[in-house]
């Protein structure tokens, strides 16, 4: 499996330098072992630019997706970032390359996926990642405001619970749409307000609580 995991390692990386500009995301991704962070039956599809189950109704993002997030959001390496819905801690892995002199904190809001991704993530030697049990309010206000804000779920509409919690000039990229389709948004806040823009459609997992998708029953 392990020649079989470096050839498609080796294959999703080339696709990736041919559609993301960012040379240091792509070098973020490349550090992280995602193999790591899926199960093990799943583990030789790890490089594969799919998004793949997790358990709990929950999944990885493709490779390519995680990359065009991250690399909206920009990152110089000192920022502040939050990211809402932490899953595996594969993006959140890779945020931490990101931002090497600065801090990443992720919410989960599924108890067992929290637990696991923070044990993995500290035994990983991710230091400067700190995983948190989300709250019924999105995001993390008492630990804001951020620079930064990238969320692995859809919501609805625009969040304004998040919005504010961006500090200014900070960006929020987030799905945005139905439960069978969304649209990638970059948000950006201004001195003046909030300036939008589209990155693409997508789909995603639905993102739970107030302000988003009700809890099933």
């Amino acid at each position: 499996m392990e020649s079989s995991l470096r050839r498609s390692k080796k294959d999703i990386f080339s696709s990736l330098r041919r559609n993301i500009r960012s040379e240091s995301v792509i070098q973020a991704m490349e550090q992280v072992a995602r193999e790591r962070f899926v199960p093990p039956d799943s583990q030789h599809m790890a490089y594969l630019d799919l998004p793949l189950g997790i358990g709990e109704g929950q999944t990885i993002s493709q490779p390519y997706i995680v990359a065009l997030m991250v690399e909206a959001l920009n990152l110089r390496g000192h920022e502040r970032v939050l990211e809402v819905g932490t899953g595996s801690g594969y993006q959140a892995a890779v945020l931490s390359h990101m931002v090497p002199q600065g801090r990443v904190l992720t919410v989960e809001l599924v108890p067992v996926l929290a637990q696991r991704a923070g044990k993995l993530l500290r035994d990983l030697g991710y230091d400067n990642v700190t995983v948190l049990q989300a709250g019924p309010t999105l995001g993390c206000s008492e630990h804001g405001p951020f620079d930064a804000i990238i969320v692995a779920a859809a919501s609805p509409k625009l969040p304004e619970s998040l919005v504010s919690q961006l500090a200014v000039g900070g960006r929020l990229i987030i799905p945005v749409g139905t439960l069978e389709q969304q649209e990638l948004v970059h948000a950006l806040r201004t001195e003046e307000g909030i300036s939008v823009r589209m990155l693409g459609p997508c789909r995603f997992v639905p993102l739970l609580g107030r302000e988003a998708f009700p809890k099933p029953k």
